[in-house]
């Protein structure tokens, strides 16, 4: 059985739209970025240089690490549509964000460790090989534990609460990739650190949300599947069905979308 990757963040992807994601990451057919998606690239660019520096004792400030969103507003790696808006216009919500993060989230965290890569996590029973980026490890009384970022217009809600339902996959792989990359046991419940990227100060909202058994949901039983099981049978298949009823059935989010014969 031949061995396909599977980044973790695009899980959700696969089996919202297996046409879809077929068309990103087997033959790499490419949209520009969104703008919400590069400013939320800035967010984690930001917030990872300042809590790398505190971890290693660099010391850098919070506005010195600011210049990171910066750069990766108006430099971005790829090409952006930002629909409307400017790298200049979402600025001033990632700044914010980054330092609300860096004063109220930052100081009462403990972490082991940074953007975490694992190259490679393979599984060869199920000819799939997981690779991807955890956003942090945190030390806590119960344990490791990793820590992730969402940004979005409702990461989180008015009342404070960060939405986790649908997210608990996609931890328990970061999980195992940390796990992997770091070398030590992940045994303390996943976090989400939740930003909501709303345009005034009062929108721009941070809170934190906790999966207990993440990795739970990829294993299966008697009854069902994994979740990762349910992946390699759908890659190793090659039937990539589209789903025309997607929220995210459209030219500006899907590069097939124009010649996809299932949204007729």
């Amino acid at each position: 059985m031949n061995i396909i990757t599977i980044r973790a963040s695009s899980l959700g992807e696969l089996f919202d739209c297996p046409a879809r994601w077929e068309a990103k990451h087997i033959l790499g057919m490419r949209n520009p970025s969104s703008g919400a998606a590069q400013l939320g690239t800035a967010i984690h660019a930001s917030t990872a240089a300042f809590d790398s520096s505190v971890l290693s004792g660099a010391g850098i400030t919070i506005d010195e690490a600011a210049a990171a969103a910066v750069d990766s507003l108006h430099k971005p790696e790829n090409d952006v549509d930002w629909d409307g808006s400017s790298a200049a216009e979402v600025e001033p919500i990632a700044l914010a964000l980054h330092k609300k993060y860096c004063i109220e989230v930052a100081p009462t965290q403990t972490y082991a460790a940074v953007e975490v890569k694992c190259e490679s996590l393979e599984i060869t029973d199920l000819g799939i090989a997981l690779t991807g980026t955890t956003d942090r490890i945190r030390e806590t009384e119960d344990g490791y534990g990793i820590a992730d970022i969402k940004t979005g217009k409702t990461a989180v809600s008015a009342d404070g609460n960060v939405k986790t339902a649908g997210h608990a996959f996609q931890l328990g792989v970061y999980e195992l990739l940390a796990e992997r990359a770091s070398g030590v046991l992940i045994s303390a419940p996943a976090q989400i650190i939740g930003m909501n990227t709303g345009k005034t100060a009062a929108a721009q909202r941070i809170g934190n949300g906790v999966i207990v058994g993440a990795r739970d949901v990829l294993i299966g039983d008697a009854d069902a599947p994994g979740v990762l099981e349910s992946a390699s049978k759908l890659i190793h298949s090659g039937s990539f069905f589209g789903n025309p009823r997607s929220m995210l059935c459209s030219q500006k989010y899907c590069p097939r979308h124009s010649t996809c014969r299932y949204r007729l």
